[in-house]
């Protein structure tokens, strides 16, 4: 089927869906097969839903169930057999995508990748652009090869900005997304080290991350570049014909306002303006975070003192650098995700805060790969450093290089945060601050009801 024939169908359609346990009715269904899974499977199940049509594999056996003559109308008219049912996902978006208009144009697309602070980033930009504009935006995570079609395919005419967050674990990941976004601006949030088990090296990350930009470089659109971090103003001079427009803390002559108990959140004051923008997140690491979705709003009309309002009301979710108070500690809860670079961000920020006791709860950093347990190390070395009340290390990550001059220290390591759970359930935690991180398979948030 071309592809504009399957774009009248979505039209007609309520919308997409890849779950057929989700079909409400009226969807486009799309049949994708993973590695423990196999949508084309369900395929007769999201019809019977209510899916308007189901797109599935061409060789599958309800593709070939559809071409016999004895097939029920009911099938045989309503599935749309394709050689490959994610490409066709992505082709259906691009299309749409393009022939999206706003006042005469195509809708204004922002790609925005990095190691840490995605969606943080994502967040604050759509909620400064909210400001002024009806915007369209990554839902909660969905940055990959299915997330970013999804995205753009809930684009609609009244949507006046498109913010689509896009991730990457291997090199060509964000050549595929970009492909089928086609961002007229972009942002890297930062390179660090993540994902070097499908990266190999650092650089390994900066070249993958740098997709993004090698794109809006052939396209001559522009990119949102922060002048303080030294890899990405590096990746932009090796791209002379990249186009920018600069942020930063330091080149905007910003500062980092203190924080304590008193004053947790990250604020930020901008003397040559004599503004402060106050926040709801946890950490100084989040101020290029903020920077980001000030120079996307200025760019875009949106003054400062508004966007500092605006951002004044954002209050993270999901466990992203949210401080919560139980009935006996202080808790920083930053349990998404975790790699060396936000590890250490972390670690350094929790140094900082004045507070009486204190105490991290960490969960080992995943897909490291032959780096592993160098980088372990380096988070128990400085862990040591801290000065820490208390200090519990969880996973085998952490358990394959922890020795016997760490338990003399005092740190406690455990194998799983349902290990540590129940040490806290015995050994309860009162009147303490604690900086709860690990990478989002430790489930470090498990810990939260036993503090």
């Amino acid at each position: 089927m071309e592809i504009t024939e399957l774009y009248k169908i979505f039209k007609a359609s309520s919308g997409v869906a890849t779950d057929s346990r989700k079909i409400t009715g009226g969807e486009l269904f799309f049949a994708l097969a993973g590695e423990n899974f196999d949508g084309n499977e369900y395929a007769e199940k999201a019809l019977e839903a209510g899916a308007s049509h189901a797109v599935v594999a061409e060789n599958s056996t309800v593709a070939k169930r559809a071409g016999m003559p004895d097939c029920p109308a009911m099938l045989r008219d309503r599935i749309i057999p394709v050689p490959d049912t994610l490409g066709t996902l992505q082709s259906l978006a691009r299309w749409h995508r393009s022939v999206t208009f706003v006042n005469g144009k195509p809708v204004p697309v922002i790609g925005l990748t990095g190691t840490n602070g995605k969606t943080t980033t994502k967040e604050l930009i759509r909620t400064v652009l909210s400001v002024r504009y009806r915007v369209t935006a990554t839902e909660g995570n969905l940055n990959n090869s299915i997330g970013v079609p999804l995205t753009l395919l809930k684009i609609t005419p009244e949507s006046e900005m498109a913010i689509v967050e896009m991730g990457a674990s291997h090199p060509g990941d964000i050549r595929e997304l970009v492909s089928v976004a086609l961002p007229n601006f972009g942002l890297i949030t930062n390179v660090g080290k993540a994902h070097l088990l499908g990266f190999g090296s650092f650089e390994g990350v900066k070249k993958a991350k740098g997709e993004l930009f090698d794109y809006l470089q052939r396209t001559a659109d522009k990119a949102f570049l922060n002048m303080d971090n030294a890899d990405l103003k590096a990746m932009a001079s090796e791209r002379p014909d990249l186009q920018t427009v600069p942020y930063g803390v330091r080149y905007q002559g910003a500062e980092v306002l203190e924080s304590d108990l008193e004053h947790p959140y990250l604020r930020i004051r901008i003397a040559s303006e004599d503004l402060e923008i106050d926040t709801n997140l946890v950490g100084s690491y989040n101020a290029d975070n903020v920077m980001a979705a000030l120079a996307v709003g200025e760019y875009f009309g949106v003054p400062h003192k508004d966007a500092a309002e605006a951002i004044a009301g954002y209050v993270p979710t999901n466990n992203r650098s949210q401080m919560m108070r139980t009935g006996s500690n202080t808790l920083i809860v930053d349990a998404y995700n975790a790699n060396p670079t936000s590890m250490a961000a972390a670690l350094d920020n929790f140094a900082g805060i004045r507070a009486g006791r204190k105490a991290v709860f960490l969960g080992s950093m995943l897909e490291l790969g032959r780096d592993s347990a160098v980088e372990h190390r380096k988070i128990i070395d400085r862990v040591k450093t801290m000065g820490l009340d208390m200090a519990c290390l969880v996973g085998p990550e952490f358990e394959n290089v922890f020795s016997s001059a760490d338990s003399e220290s005092g740190i406690l390591v455990f194998p799983a945060s349902d290990a540590l759970s129940a040490y806290l359930s015995e050994h309860p935690v009162t009147d303490c601050t604690v900086l709860i991180k690990g990478s989002r398979g430790t489930q470090m948030e498990k810990t939260v009801p036993y503090l």
